[in-house]
């Protein structure tokens, strides 16, 4: 309203540099916005193994005290965090323009894009860093979304061409927010006519899954940032695996093929003898070096699948966050704020969410990786190996060694559960109620050290499974890995909250579409009248409007009436607290 004010004529008050991407619009598509965030992303990744920080700028090596060469490669990779943002900004504020210039301008620089990339791999596919096919295999997302682009551009400028969008038509007509209100309104009718078939075996099954794995739903639409974080976090999996990949798998595959007799030497420095006959000695480190690709491989599969279906299941818990708060429930967030006004920390939490939620996810998958990577080589090298082949079988030998430990501490379970039901328990009147409880108090006493040795066991096998239960999780913002008191401290949990909270304020459906009904005018020789793109950020300022335009919108009293319900249902419903201020400003 300020930028209106002061320069009425400057884009209907909008700033004078393209906005990139309209985050908070609920009808913008994620196409374009995903496409240009995987690039990005992408040219990040190919830059930090990357010798020249630029691609037009060369770095020159100068001597050292010490005589070795020394080229400053940091600060230009700090300046080339800024570069690609700065190369990408216009390929994706032309898509917000919504006009046939901007239009020809995204085709010509995506255009441009892909076919200097499309040059340069094609030029020199092979790279010495990593691996030979590193560098080109890391580039097919960003040839992927830049061929998207060079693609979606023409197609939109040739629509534009053939038929010109009418003033006005941008608005919210049809929208997500109108989809959004008619599913609302209409949900009563739907849940009466399906009640009969919630009871069969098929309904609770689909129930199940709809629950852990997330579908499209009729009426609602996850916000752009969420979408934007699912496509950076397919593109995050798919980076770190291959860089796992091509850095490991080759170099054991060359140690493999590279063993001699030379091994049985070395293997006798440190006391191990194998067998008597080298050749064999070489055939058994050759199999042991093929069972550690198997489980750096199985490993690197396992991690990848389990971080992929926990992205599909934090977005069924993302929609029903947002579902909550749209319907003015509060979420239980533990000791974090829950006053729904955006704050300065609020915003800070909201601008680095994706960002936030790319980089748990690559430090998640990495040790997803390392966890399981140790886990599946001590099965195979002290379980399976030697169990198949009836040697080294150190484990089996300890373990047998040691039984009276482990069977005294198994009796010892076994007998306080048996004793627990059948003796110190007993059901009067349907209800149990404890008993024998001299002889409780005995057994308590007996197995007192016993039970310190369990206690132990126990002990590690907690600190397994917290370990393992944090590595699968440790990508998703929307689970707090800490305990409900403290999870204010966990920075990716309280980042997500405050996301939630300024996606709930700012783009609530059913605001911007009642905003929208406000704001129509009936007049049609007049269709600059329409709602343009932005107005429904400030339908809540306009709902006193001294405009004589707006005020004569329809002579109708049913229709005055209507918007006055609409303006008194935005002012008083709870849900909506966050523009009570900015609406009652003129008043």
């Amino acid at each position: 309203m300020r930028r209106r004010q002061l320069r009425p004529r400057c884009r209907h008050g909008g700033p004078g540099l393209p906005s990139p991407v309209d985050f908070l619009a609920g009808d913008m598509t994620w196409t374009v916005p995903a496409a240009v965030f995987m690039v990005l992303f992408s040219s990040m990744c190919l830059l930090l193994p990357a010798e020249d920080a630029l691609p037009f700028l060369t770095l020159a090596s100068f001597p050292s005290g010490d005589g070795r060469t020394v080229t400053l490669r940091g600060p230009w990779k700090i300046l080339a965090l800024l570069y690609y943002p700065a190369l990408y900004y216009p390929l994706a504020a032309c898509a917000t323009v919504r006009h046939g210039a901007a239009h020809l301008l995204g085709s010509m620089l995506s255009w441009a894009h892909f076919g200097v990339q499309v040059w340069q791999r094609a030029e020199c596919p092979q790279t010495p860093q990593i691996h030979k096919y590193y560098s080109l295999l890391a580039s097919l997302p960003l040839l992927l979304g830049l061929g998207f682009l060079s693609l979606w551009y023409p197609v939109q400028l040739v629509r534009s061409i053939r038929r010109r969008p009418r003033a006005g038509s941008e608005g919210l007509q049809s929208s997500y927010s109108e989809d959004y209100l008619r599913t609302l309104l209409c949900r009563k009718k739907l849940a009466s006519s399906s009640r009969a078939s919630k009871h069969g075996f098929l309904s609770r099954a689909w129930v199940s899954y709809r629950n852990y794995i997330y579908t499209p739903q009729r009426g609602f639409r996850l916000p752009l940032k969420l979408v934007l974080s699912a496509t950076l976090t397919g593109s995050a999996i798919y980076q770190v695996a291959l860089l796992l990949l091509v850095g490991v798998v080759p170099t054991i595959q060359r140690m493999r093929a590279g063993i001699t007799t030379d091994i049985c030497y070395l293997l006798a420095g440190f006391g191990i003898l194998l067998s008597e006959d080298k050749q064999e000695v070489v055939g058994l480190v050759k199999y042991y070096l093929w069972a550690l690709e198997a489980c750096y491989i199985s490993a690197l599969v396992l991690s990848c699948s389990l971080t992929f279906l926990m992205l599909i299941r934090s977005l069924v818990t993302h929609r029903a966050n947002l579902q909550a708060l749209h319907r003015g429930a509060a979420l239980d967030l533990g000791p974090l704020p829950q006053h729904p006004h955006p704050s300065r920390q609020a915003i800070v939490c909201w601008m680095s969410f994706s960002a936030y939620h790319t980089a748990f996810t690559c430090l998640g998958l990495l040790v997803q990786q390392i966890i399981f990577f140790l886990g599946t080589t001590i099965l195979a090298f002290l379980v399976f190996m030697p169990v198949l082949h009836g040697r080294n079988l150190l484990l089996l030998r300890h373990l047998e060694s040691s039984w009276p430990f482990w069977l005294t501490l198994s009796l010892a379970v076994i007998l306080q559960n048996t004793a627990a039901h059948w003796v110190f328990l007993e059901t009067h009147h349907g209800r149990p109620e404890l008993t024998n409880r001299r002889v409780l108090y005995a057994v308590t006493f007996f197995l007192f050290p016993i039970n310190v040795l369990v206690g132990a066991m126990v002990v590690a096998w907690r600190v397994l499974l917290s370990a393992l239960y944090n590595a699968i999780h440790l990508g998703q913002m929307d689970l707090s890995l800490m305990p409900p008191r403290a999870a204010a401290l966990d920075p990716g949990y309280y980042t997500y909250c405050s996301f939630l909270k300024i996606e709930a304020s700012q783009s609530h459906p059913a605001t911007t579409a009642f905003c929208t009904l406000l704001l129509r005018t009936r007049q049609p020789r007049r269709p600059q009248d329409g709602l343009r793109r932005g107005e429904e950020e400030e339908g809540m300022q306009l709902l006193q409007t001294k405009d004589p335009a707006a005020r004569g919108a329809g002579p109708r009293a049913r229709q005055g009436r209507a918007r006055w319900g609409l303006a008194y249902t935005l002012l008083h419903n709870p849900a909506l607290q966050a523009f009570r201020k900015p609406a009652q400003s003129g008043t």
